[in-house]
């Protein structure tokens, strides 16, 4: 009589620990997926950065060197143009 209860308590708790680790296996399971699914946005904006922003930042880059090597000669001849202006005051 002991050793049946003691049997069905022991099947139950079995049974309830085979279903717990049927949940974990799933939330895990889900786990990775969410995780796949991660990586591919990942991967994702990082070849868009690469490929669409990068080169706009490069873009701005080049021109702003430009605007400020015009701005550089454009100093430069107001300079020149200063000095002549200068000596005739004189």
């Amino acid at each position: 009589m002991e050793n049946d209860k003691l049997f069905d308590l022991m099947s139950k708790m079995y049974g309830e620990l085979q279903q717990g680790f049927v949940e974990i296996r799933g939330d895990i399971q889900e786990l990775k997926d969410g995780q796949q699914k991660t990586d591919n946005t990942i991967t994702k904006i990082e070849v868009a950065i690469e490929q669409d922003i990068k080169p706009k930042i490069d873009m701005l880059f080049d021109g702003y060197k430009q605007n400020a090597e015009q701005l550089n000669r454009i100093s430069e001849e107001v300079s020149k143009h200063e000095e002549v202006i200068i000596r005739r005051v004189k």
